[in-house]
């Protein structure tokens, strides 16, 4: 499934969902049903077989209590564990609102991977809701360390979301690998099938202890790079329920094929992907993450959102990179708009949907204005701020009507902020989204000027849009 789907409106599933299978960790039979949820609901889990009363746990990066072998989820009585592959297959697919109710405490390891959530997501299918996707972007690189497990984080600014993993156990048959998703959509058929992987050491551990209840040697890769006796094989092959196993040459223990050359990992990417949903905010960043795991997983997951929070009205600021070509360069926007030099104040437009519009001003000290707005300290005037919000809502506007010429004249502007001086030198991004639907050629917009990740001016708008005789 390719995603294609409008990535500034909110989604949740079309119809409910429900996948069977056993706890890795727990070995208990569970039915898991994937449910609708309404806008700004994100990812709740609830267990079935526990009073209806239970309150459902939020995916909350807070409310983590165990990274051991897996991510567990823990509020007041309730827990639930092995949250990381179904939330990230919800992620990769594009839904931001899903009820997920269990009827365990733990969610079906299936085959290890998320393949299996995708396909039920694809089976029921994604729905588009009448509700605004917000991104959250980053204006500055964050860096994160986990000392205790040699874990090593970077989130940059980027136009979409993109993991690279890098990992290196210092093993001979895993060596180091490195894996890289571009595009989430790619998700569903890059990463998704990737399964969980452990060491024959630390599977031997866990059965000792009693835990991996659930495991069977066709829901993980199980990497063997010492030398293994046959008694420890018999144990194994008596603890899988099997008659034979044995080490195939590459070091793997009697395992299907890889899927990918690379498949640890692409797991370990399926991981972040899962444990840094429970930020609570979509992401627009380019994460790179050296040697992750769970634990320091959910410790960038925690930096991300108390960042996210910090920034309050700043959220969203579009990222631009003057490297890409413009959707609409000078000589477009002028057979659109009716304004010449020197009062044409847009000069590219970047991003255009039904919803939003996104703008450049770059502002000069030759720009006519200056020679007389205080002389020896210029300051851009705000009337010209918001003239050049108001050219760039215009071109929405225009976009939006049937075929014609047209021209917007705005007819009033409320609630207008001045918060930041914008001066020569400055880049502004022009920020204009619909607040509600055009009707009778009657535009109302939130408009907002960013110089970097700053806000400097923002209001709101009406204007009406007239088609020429």
């Amino acid at each position: 499934m390719e995603i294609l789907f409008n990535e500034n409106k909110q989604h949740t599933l079309a119809s409910a969902g429900t996948i069977s299978g056993n706890g890795l960790h727990t070995g208990i039979m569970a039915d898991m049903t994937l449910k609708p949820a309404p806008p700004n609901f994100g990812f709740q889990f609830k267990r079935t077989d526990l009073p209806e009363s239970t309150a459902a746990i939020k995916a909350d990066c807070d409310l983590v209590t165990d990274t051991s072998r897996g991510t567990t989820l823990e509020k007041g009585d309730v827990k639930i564990s092995t949250v990381e592959h179904i939330l990230a297959a919800l992620v990769g697919m594009g839904v931001d609102n899903c009820l997920i109710e269990v009827s365990g405490p733990e969610i079906p390891i299936t085959d290890g991977s998320s393949k299996p959530f995708t396909e039920l997501i694809e089976a029921v299918g994604v729905a588009e809701q009448d509700a605004i996707k917000i991104w959250y972007s980053l204006d500055e690189p964050i860096s994160y360390f986990d000392e205790e497990k040699n874990a090593e984080f970077t989130a940059v600014p980027a136009n979409e979301y993109r993991v690279t993993a890098l990992i290196d156990f210092n093993s001979p048959v895993l060596g180091t690998q490195h894996a890289d998703l571009k595009h989430i959509k790619d998700f569903n058929q890059e990463i998704a099938p990737c399964r969980t992987f452990c060491f024959l050491h630390e599977l031997e551990a866990l059965l000792e202890h009693n835990l991996i209840k659930g495991g069977d040697i066709n829901n993980a890769i199980v990497v063997v790079d010492k030398p293994i006796t046959p008694e420890a094989m018999q144990r194994l092959a008596k603890a899988f329920g099997k008659d034979h196993i044995e080490v195939l040459k590459e070091g793997y223990l009697n395992n299907l094929e890889l899927r990918f050359n690379n498949e640890p990992a692409r797991h370990k990417l399926l991981d972040v992907v899962g444990d840094l949903a429970l930020s609570g905010y979509p992401i627009k960043a380019h994460i790179m993450a050296n040697r992750p795991g769970h634990s320091s997983n959910v410790g960038l997951a925690k930096v991300l959102k108390q960042h996210f929070k910090k920034m309050g009205k700043n959220v969203n600021v579009p990222f631009y990179d003057s490297s890409v070509p413009p959707l609409y360069a000078l000589d477009e926007i002028e057979k659109i708009l009716p304004h010449r030099y020197p009062f044409l104040l847009v000069d590219k437009i970047l991003r255009l949907n039904e919803k939003e519009v996104i703008g450049i001003k770059n502002v000069t000290f030759n720009e006519f204005f200056f020679q007389g707005h205080f002389p020896g300290n210029p300051v851009m005037p705000g009337v010209l701020q918001i003239e050049a919000l108001a050219q760039t809502g215009g071109i929405l506007c225009i976009k939006s009507m049937p075929e014609g010429v047209y021209d917007t004249y705005f007819v009033k502007v409320d609630n207008c902020k001045f918060k930041v001086k914008v001066v020569p030198g400055d880049t502004m991004i022009l920020k204009m989204e619909l607040i509600e639907p055009i009707r009778r050629g009657i535009c109302t917009m939130r408009g907002s000027v960013y110089v970097g990740n700053k806000l400097c001016t923002e209001g709101e708008f009406t204007a009406q849009v007239v088609r020429r005789n």
